[in-house]
């Protein structure tokens, strides 16, 4: 069953991503691995003399948008950047629950059929829960790992997605654009977060995708505990989805080696100061 509302809902889309991809002006290298779900495709991209670094991407989102707006992992890594399956992109319209492990499983089997043995990750949101599931099932394969307003650790019941179902009804009804900027809003609290291309992404993600509204759950503690791998867990203090205060509480009892951030001031949707940025970096290459 496709992951799109109509096929050429899902050629505007495929259209989007590669437009956004265009953005980066960076040579991109399409790769297809095969896992056990299906097929799964990759932007292999960036520094290619850098350390390899594996990036998941947000839920009903692309990996196209994510790295526009995490750009900056470009100059330094040798980037992987993967379609999560099942989620708008190339990869195989293969619906997995968020509620098990199967997104670690094939996370891990994306690693393997890539040639790695272990590599570090970055995850945000969506993809920083499929990240954490990755930490469970499969824990030797992840070197370092950084966790961006992740889901999977502590999540939330979201009061305010119940409120921004409002406005998304108005925009379904009129299409005005005014009522997706209301929608996003509840998710990057400032207004000048919202740039031409989330928006793009956001409306893209309503006209053409069958949302997904499940996140991956919170994962096992004891699971959890066998991950040794250096891990930055970075949460935004007024996250509507994942509040800071819930995830690096948690975060601190349940990762073994972990340092957390509070990214202060910011909703689910942000934008990293330079120091942010800079402690990304530098938390990879130490």
């Amino acid at each position: 069953m496709s992951i799109y509302k109509t096929q050429a809902g899902r050629e505007m889309s495929l259209k989007l991503y590669d437009a956004q991809l265009k953005k980066l002006d960076y040579l991109c290298k399409d790769v297809y691995v095969h896992t056990r779900f299906g097929r799964t495709h990759v932007i292999e991209t960036g520094n290619l003399s850098g350390e390899p670094l594996l990036v998941f991407h947000g839920g009903n989102s692309t990996t196209a948008y994510n790295l526009l707006m995490y750009k900056f992992l470009l100059k330094h890594f040798h980037i992987y950047a993967v379609d999560i399956i099942g989620h708008p992109g190339k990869s195989d319209e293969v619906n997995l629950s968020p509620r098990n492990y199967d997104y670690g499983n094939w996370a891990s089997d994306v690693i393997t059929a890539l040639g790695f043995d272990k590599i570090a990750c970055i995850g945000t949101s969506f993809g920083g829960g499929v990240l954490a599931k990755l930490m469970c099932t499969a824990p030797e394969k992840v070197k370092k790992s950084v966790l961006i307003v992740p889901s999977g650790i502590n999540n939330a019941f979201p009061i305010s997605t119940v409120k921004m179902m409002i406005p998304l009804l108005k925009y379904k009804l009129t299409k005005k654009e005014k009522y997706i900027k209301e929608t996003v809003l509840f998710m990057a609290i400032k207004e000048e977060i919202i740039d031409k291309d989330t928006l793009d992404m956001v409306k893209d993600s309503f006209d053409h995708v069958k949302t997904k509204v499940g996140m991956p759950s919170n994962v096992s503690e004891q699971l959890m505990q066998q991950c040794k791998a250096p891990t930055l867990i970075m949460a935004g203090e007024k996250d509507c989805l994942f509040p800071a205060k819930k995830v690096l509480q948690r975060a601190k009892r349940i990762i073994p080696n972990h340092t957390t951030h509070l990214l202060e001031g910011c909703g689910h949707m942000h934008r990293m100061t330079e120091r942010e940025k800079n402690m990304i970096v530098d938390f990879f290459n130490v």
